[in-house]
């Protein structure tokens, strides 16, 4: 089990929340989502009620919530010692990078790490390739399920660089999916409950029973460009306990 003791430079774990409760009372936990949000403090998106959807829908599973804090870390190098951090304290237990803005493109940055088994990216903030240069490496989510999903009116994060990178992904990666909120921007606020019940359904099919709604399932399995430009359809979530399968 890897031994890595807290960066000198502040990274740190926030309350774990979920599974048995918050704070520093932790039981069996069999599973963990790492947190990672934007740039914005003043505009978190739907990073704080992902979190309480994940407390409220993963605690008989096991499931605890942890928002990542770098510190003087970069975002990607944050969530990479965070990875190291759940293998400590909690064991052989799958990981969940779950980021939102800058916080997305650090979880595809750092989806390579070992524990790592699925990853959900939320309206990424790419880097468009200057001329000649290499575009947002895919190599390393080779064996995790990722999940991104974009508003297409996002002004701020342009959706098309997430969908050629989904593009560039689901060749080297069958477990790949991105779904499209069409009118949202870069909040995801107008369908927020949505996006959180679409991440939810993600989270704990990838992580514990392997099951999915039928649009992710259909997601998944369906070729490009179809599986990348799925619409979220409004109202999504509400027929779950319903829907085959759940």
């Amino acid at each position: 089990m890897a031994q890595h003791a807290p960066p000198a430079r502040g990274a740190r774990l926030g309350r774990a929340v979920g599974a048995t409760g918050s704070g520093s009372t932790v039981g069996t936990v069999s599973g963990v989502v790492l947190l990672l949000p934007g740039a914005s403090r003043l505009s978190p998106g739907p990073v704080r009620p992902l979190a309480r959807a994940l407390a409220r829908a993963g605690a008989a599973d096991g499931l605890v919530t942890h928002t990542v804090l770098h510190g003087g870390l970069s975002r990607a190098e944050g969530a990479g010692w965070a990875a190291d951090e759940v293998v400590r304290r909690y064991g052989d237990v799958p990981v969940c990078l779950a980021g939102y803005d800058a916080g997305g493109r650090a979880a595809l940055a750092a989806a390579g790490h070992e524990a790592v088994n699925s990853v959900l990216v939320l309206a990424p903030c790419l880097a468009e390739p200057s001329a000649g240069g290499s575009p947002e490496p895919v190599k390393q989510l080779l064996g995790r399920r990722v999940l991104i999903v974009h508003g297409t009116n996002d002004a701020r994060s342009d959706p098309e660089l997430s969908f050629r990178l989904a593009t560039r992904a689901k060749k080297a990666n069958r477990e790949t999916c991105r779904f499209e909120v069409h009118s949202d921007g870069h909040s995801l606020r107008d369908h927020q409950a949505e996006v959180v019940a679409l991440s939810v359904d993600f989270v704990l099919g990838s992580m514990f029973s392997g099951r999915y709604s039928r649009p992710v399932t259909d997601a998944l399995a369906a070729p490009p460009p179809l599986g990348l430009r799925m619409p979220l359809a409004s109202g999504f979530g509400r027929s779950l306990r319903t829907a085959p399968g759940r």
